[in-house]
């Protein structure tokens, strides 16, 4: 038997169901609201990623443990593995630490990599001094192109894309797993550098899974091109393998513990 709805409740049926699948569902519209690409580079009115607590650190030692295949770009030496602008590095170096010189520059490695899986500690100066992008700010640029930032973003607002633990002006960390100023916080990066054929095109983009404190924050995440403020810089073709640079922001943060093992072979070159 065939039932004919009357044409006021048809019309209404009709726009119920047109409202449904046109709506998207609940976890899409949260998608598209967080979407890189919806967004301006650094714009303040990004939402902010939810704040976890990352936990204490398990081991008693600071040192902790470091692979056999890794290479030790800092332990408890010297600055031997880092240069200033092709000359010996001019940072402090404390007790098992160093610490950034402002004023001096970016420090960059002697070895050059590519895909690799990097393990740094640092620490935002205590008690902090500024506020937004000048409290505690510094950065890890894989290929001297690829920003990972370091920032105090322990109760200190800024732009989403700016954060600590976020791939600069692209990418907020999904969650803000920030230690207070002084506490020494880990990033454990695995990177997987672009790849461009013969003519220089882009085959596929640099590909990044952060942990910031234990805490995954991106996972196999892409970057549109290189690190820049307030704009989108494209890609480039450019050498396999570059140094892995530590940024001169103008604040005192301290390093530690970096060891970074080479994923494309067994040692880098120089």
């Amino acid at each position: 038997m065939t039932t004919t709805l009357p044409r006021s409740a048809a019309s209404a049926l009709a726009l119920v169901v047109a409202s449904v699948l046109t709506a998207a569902p609940a976890w899409a519209q949260q998608q598209d609201a967080r979407a890189p690409r919806e967004w301006a580079p650094n714009d303040p009115t990004r939402p902010r990623p939810p704040i976890v607590d990352p936990g204490r650190p398990l081991d008693a030692d600071p040192a902790g443990r470091v692979p056999s295949d890794a290479i030790v770009l800092f332990g408890r030496g010297d600055l031997s593995r880092w240069t200033s602008n092709g000359e010996e590095a001019k940072w402090k170096v404390g007790d098992g630490w160093f610490e950034v010189v402002p004023g001096t520059g970016n420090l960059a490695t002697r070895d050059s990599f590519g895909d690799v899986q990097l393990h740094i500690e640092w620490a935002a100066p205590s008690p902090p001094q500024g506020t937004g992008q000048d409290r505690g700010n510094s950065g890890v640029f894989f290929m001297g192109r690829y920003e990972v930032q370091i920032l105090d973003s322990y109760m200190n607002e800024t732009y989403a894309d700016g954060q600590a633990a976020s791939l600069y002006g692209q990418h907020p960390p999904l969650v803000n797993a920030s230690r207070p100023p002084g506490e020494w916080q880990t990033y454990d990066i695995i990177f997987r550098r672009p790849r461009f054929d013969a003519d220089g095109k882009l085959i596929s983009p640099a590909i990044v899974t952060v942990f910031h404190n234990g805490v995954l924050v991106h996972d196999h995440a892409e970057m549109f091109g290189p690190t820049a403020h307030m704009a989108r810089r494209p890609y480039e073709p450019h050498p396999d393998r570059l140094p892995l640079v530590l940024q001169d922001h103008g604040q005192p943060v301290r390093f530690r513990n970096i060891w970074i093992r080479d994923l494309e072979r067994g040692e880098p070159s120089t």
